[in-house]
């Protein structure tokens, strides 16, 4: 046989039918038939084998706007229901909070917990694989699009109901307490920025008494000096006065003396003496004052005794004594007294009731929110009907479909192998063939050896 007769004998053989492919997988059907229903049964038995996976799921909506009217109402803390469904769903979605309830839970802790894995550990497999939460579209905008949804996965072993909706109370919990603790600071730091309000008042009001009281008392001072001055004054004035009518009365005894007179007299009663004793009536018309001396020695002389003995003249003066009256009533300032013996000095502050108004109102809030509702639970977690996992009529589906697919390849590479060895068998003979027969049968038995090799491979 030549190299060209080889060549074309080879690629004649190399050329396997598409049908001849169908018909001996056909042929080999109840094998891979065998193989689909053997990996079913293995499937299946998997499915039973696998622990199945339940699933377990809350929903959480905005609460009521009456609900949180006191506390917005306060004027201290403003929450739509809105933001408390975001913030109790951050509170769910938090790492602390899902650690903090793991570590509440033993029977979690234990359900979750392997041999040597610390609770960390284990609460990252409970973190990662049972719980998540379901937000909202935030491109829908209708009433029922906001939404914040919890689903936790769990085993037989795990009552994963109880545990969902417990976790949704002790984050609604763990929230309201958190909101409490955030009220409790403002509401102090409220207090403080009005007593700090109120004690500025009170400063400033004790400074305006002391003011006043210097003022008061400086009024008094000067009133006092100022009457001590006229007093003095005028008790200056009195003593020169009674000198003044010492030196006048000592002139007048002088005169009287020499003209004999020791009783009080006038000038007509000594015209009468002169002249002599008549039954002459005189009557005096004058408009100056009788001179002193006509008093006569007696009077003007004890006169002038009663004068050298006084030791005051307080008395002659009215003024002094209103002005005794006077300082006598500016020893004791009664204002100053009265604002000195005030015991509170708030209840005589202007201009606070306001501020009083206003702390009574922060001391009157409740900051305990006892009873309080952030979220409205829309559905609670209940026990699935059946697990989501495994779904075995889908592994048992599959694993039938891979079982034939297995079985289809298996039986083709058998078709191959057994085409594979025909091929170099009927190359033998034809190469044996070749060197027997002359050339020109050497060719028709290259002619005829593809159709004697697509026979065999047919039988």
């Amino acid at each position: 046989m030549n190299i060209e007769s080889r060549g074309s004998y080879m690629a004649g053989s190399s050329e396997i039918e598409l049908f001849d492919l169908f018909r001996s997988v056909w042929r080999r059907r109840v094998f891979v038939a065998g193989m689909g229903v053997l990996f079913a049964i293995i499937g299946l038995a998997l499915a039973y084998i696998i622990p199945p996976e339940y699933e377990a799921s809350a929903t959480l909506r905005p609460v009521e706007l009456n609900q949180l009217d006191a506390l917005n109402r306060s004027k201290i803390y403003s929450l739509p229901p809105d933001e408390a469904l975001k913030r109790v769903g951050a509170r769910l979605d938090s790492y602390s909070a899902r650690l903090e309830y793991f570590r509440s839970r033993p029977d979690l802790v234990e359900a979750f917990r392997d041999d040597g894995q610390t609770i960390e550990q284990a609460f990252q497999d409970f973190n990662s694989t049972a719980l998540s939460v379901v937000q909202a579209d935030p491109k829908k905008t209708d009433l029922l699009s906001n939404f914040i949804g919890l689903k936790m996965r769990y085993g037989k072993d795990i009552d994963g109901p109880a545990v969902l909706n417990a976790f949704v109370d002790y984050a609604v919990e763990r929230e309201r307490i958190q909101l409490s603790k955030d009220m409790q600071v403002i509401l102090a730091n409220r207090l403080a920025e009005v007593d700090a309000k109120l004690g500025s008042a009170v400063t400033e009001y004790r400074n305006g008494n002391e003011g006043r009281i210097a003022r008061l008392e400086e009024d008094d001072a000067i009133k006092r000096a100022q009457l001590n001055d006229e007093l003095k004054a005028l008790r200056v004035q009195l003593k020169m006065q009674r000198e003044s009518r010492l030196a006048e009365l000592d002139e007048a005894i002088g005169i009287a003396r020499s003209l004999g007179l020791k009783r009080p007299s006038t000038p007509s009663q000594m015209a009468d003496e002169v002249t002599g004793n008549g039954s002459i009536i005189r009557t005096e018309v004058n408009g100056r004052p009788v001179p002193l001396y006509f008093m006569g020695t007696e009077v003007l002389e004890a006169e002038r005794s009663a004068l050298r003995k006084r030791s005051s003249d307080d008395f002659v003066e009215p003024r002094i004594g209103q002005i005794r009256k006077e300082l006598l009533l500016l020893a004791n300032n009664r204002n100053v007294e009265a604002i000195k013996a005030r015991a509170n000095d708030q209840d005589f502050l202007e201009g606070v009731e306001a501020l009083r108004i206003e702390r009574e109102r922060l001391k009157a809030i409740d900051t305990q929110l006892q009873g309080l509702q952030l979220v409205s639970i829309d559905q609670r977690a209940v026990a699935a009907s059946k697990p989501i996992k495994p779904r075995k009529a889908l592994i048992v589906m599959l694993a039938f479909i891979g079982g034939l697919l297995l079985g289809v390849l298996i039986a083709l590479t058998r078709v191959a192998f057994k085409n594979h060895l025909r091929r170099i068998r009927t190359l033998k003979v034809g190469d044996v063939v070749a060197s027997v027969l002359p050339e020109d049968h050497s060719r028709k038995v290259n002619v005829l050896l593809p159709e004697v090799q697509v026979r065999a491979g047919k039988e």
